[in-house]
């Protein structure tokens, strides 16, 4: 398409702006985006239309023919590509945070206790607590309940369900073979 613009049609075009700047981007336009996207411009039809801008009111002043506003044009795509780039290594890209994606865990360190003492150990430290206070660990640790749900099965509230739990783990802090393994 650069045999539309010739050297004849810019002098024909010379003090007609808006038909000379027709014509440079209808001859370039499609070039100039294409080198962008090949750069990796973050957007490069709205970096298209900004090396345009910036080349129109300096059109006039361009030497050379069609052979120095083509490299004046792509001058200005360049420059435009490097500070595309130099922004986006500023500012990387920010993603939404998706939850089903998040493979991550992070145990609690009550759960991780209960993990790395032996099943027959479990229910003999569970013995040594209360009622109430075993019933809150096998649902919270065990069954892996939220304190909502435990609250709600034992018809309590959910501040009584966080007592009760606190303080079984207080208990099991202070006998021997849980020390080593649960923090305080």
């Amino acid at each position: 398409m650069t045999d539309v613009l010739t050297d004849a049609t810019l002098l024909a075009l010379k003090g007609y702006q808006s038909g000379l700047f027709s014509a440079i981007y209808q001859a370039l336009a499609g070039q100039v985006l294409g080198y962008l996207k090949t750069k990796g411009v973050s957007d490069p039809e709205a970096v298209t239309q900004d090396v345009f801008l910036a080349v129109l009111p300096r059109v006039e002043t361009v030497t050379g023919g069609v052979s120095g506003l083509r490299t004046f044009v792509f001058s200005v795509a360049h420059a435009r590509m490097v500070d595309d780039h130099r922004r986006q290594s500023r500012t990387p890209e920010h993603h939404e945070f998706e939850a089903e994606r998040d493979t991550r865990q992070s145990n609690s360190a009550e759960a991780e206790a209960m993990d790395r003492v032996a099943p027959g150990e479990v229910l003999a430290l569970l013995d040594l607590l209360g009622e109430d206070q075993r019933e809150v660990l096998s649902l919270r640790i065990v069954a892996g309940l939220t304190v909502e749900q435990v609250a709600d099965i034992m018809g309590k509230s959910q501040g009584a369900i966080k007592q009760l739990q606190r303080r079984a783990l207080n208990a099991l802090r202070e006998h021997s073979v849980v020390k080593e393994y649960v923090a305080p």
